[in-house]
């Protein structure tokens, strides 16, 4: 598939497809390393694994209600079949008693938090064992250890790159958790910034509602100027007119940016820092409306020459809505200045990236007789959007037109060869 391709099917989809690393045949620990926190994990396990294991039936799909019957052997079994050790002595396993299901294909793995003790000092090498799940050899079974988390390894939410496997013939392993740097930590931290907003649907619409008008002016038509040089605003009527030329439009898009980034750096910090925490709920809704405050804008100003007002106003939003991700990555304020700044930075590159997509397209265009038809009705799109998002956010509701659009769009991705 080339670039194109990859591109066209982007845009199709509108919604990132991201694959799963979890295979039937693997059982996985993932471990997550903190500078001052110690060591915290997970085991990830197939019931078809648990199944084998414990000489039970649980379905394939089986409810938490049916898993929880068999919780408690399952966790004997786990400590039986595994142990960490370091050159401080051994490292026992504690469930914390928070589970989850992860659903896939093959279905589901489960997934159980743990956290190691005698963990003062983080060191340099870890000794793991885990063997569970290989007695049957008819099975060919492989058991992974993952670094979900390691800000100085550069692993921030990795759940694809191994570091460990774990056979009949090899069950006990050495994690070397010293080959670390700061600049590591610091360009995960950038690229993850530059991934979520590209994957932020509601992040890129909402640009795109602040840059649409930033190629035209608006107007007044058959305005009758009063004493004070002031349009005489009776009998006339908005219009837009294309900007005669690149540096104004550019200059608007600065200002525009440069609002949006303010705010949303921000919150980011108040978020991350634990001072300012708003409900996910509130924040992810209000994420929503501005989308449709920002495009209606667009056909009724609700700020007159004042645009940078809803870029820097919703922008406070957004950075709570960015500091929540950095929560769901794993982050717990270790290195706090260099993660929340190359996370910034990731963002405003990602930022940069698609303005330049979309801004030389649109001036390239301006002059064209349909573009204020065609900002009015994206801006009309972008308002439906926004409301359908909103009801979904604040109701805690899915609505089901998001998934047949994403189920029609793989359609036409099979059928034009994309998939």
């Amino acid at each position: 598939m080339n670039t194109l391709q990859k591109i066209t099917l982007f845009l199709l989809l509108m919604v990132p497809m991201l694959g799963t690393a979890h295979n039937p045949d693997q059982s996985y620990i993932y471990l997550r390393v903190y500078e001052f926190n110690g060591i915290e994990g997970k085991f990830d396990c197939h019931v078809n694994d648990i199944n084998a294991a414990l000489g039970i039936d649980l379905d394939k799909y089986a409810t938490d209600e049916e898993f929880e019957k068999h919780l408690g052997r399952l966790q004997a079994y786990l400590l039986e079949h595994s142990a960490f050790s370091s050159k401080y002595g051994k490292h026992k396993v504690i469930f914390t008693g928070e589970r989850t299901r992860i659903r896939t294909t093959t279905g589901y793995f489960w997934n159980l938090q743990f956290y190691l003790d005698n963990m003062e000092t983080v060191p340099d090498e870890l000794t793991v064992t885990y063997d569970p799940f290989l007695e049957d050899d008819s099975n060919p079974q492989q058991n992974m250890l993952g670094m979900e988390y390691n800000w100085k390894a550069g692993l921030i939410n990795n759940e694809t790159i191994f570091a460990l496997d774990f056979s009949r013939d090899g069950t006990t392993q050495t994690l070397n958790l010293v080959e670390t740097g700061l600049w590591k930590g610091f360009m995960a931290m950038v690229r993850q910034g530059v991934w979520h907003i590209w994957i932020g649907i509601d992040h890129i619409l909402f640009l795109l509602a602040l840059i649409l008008p930033s190629v035209v002016r608006r107007v007044r038509e058959n305005a009758e100027e009063v004493g004070d040089g002031n349009p005489k605003l009776a009998g006339s009527k908005w219009s837009w007119k294309p900007v005669a030329r690149f540096k104004p439009a550019f200059i608007y898009i600065l200002k525009i940016v440069t609002f949006f980034t303010i705010a949303h750096t921000i919150t980011l910090s108040l978020g991350a820092l634990g001072i300012v925490n708003l409900p996910s709920r509130w924040v992810e809704s209000i994420i929503a409306l501005s989308i449709g405050l920002a495009a209606y804008h667009n056909i009724r100003p609700l700020f007159n020459s004042k645009d940078w007002v809803i870029a820097f106003v919703f922008g406070l939003f957004h950075g709570f809505g960015f500091a929540s991700v950095l929560g769901e990555l794993g982050f717990k304020g270790e290195y706090l200045s260099l993660s929340l700044f190359g996370f910034n930075l990731g963002v405003e590159l990602g930022q940069v990236v698609i303005i330049l997509m979309i801004f030389p397209v649109l001036y390239f265009i301006r002059k064209w007789k349909l573009y204020p038809k065609f900002m009015l009705w994206l801006s009309i799109l972008l308002i439906v959007v926004s409301l359908y998002w909103l009801v979904e956010r604040a109701f805690e509701i899915n609505l089901p037109v998001d998934d047949y659009i994403r189920k029609e769009g793989y359609k036409i991705a099979v059928y034009l060869g994309l998939r």
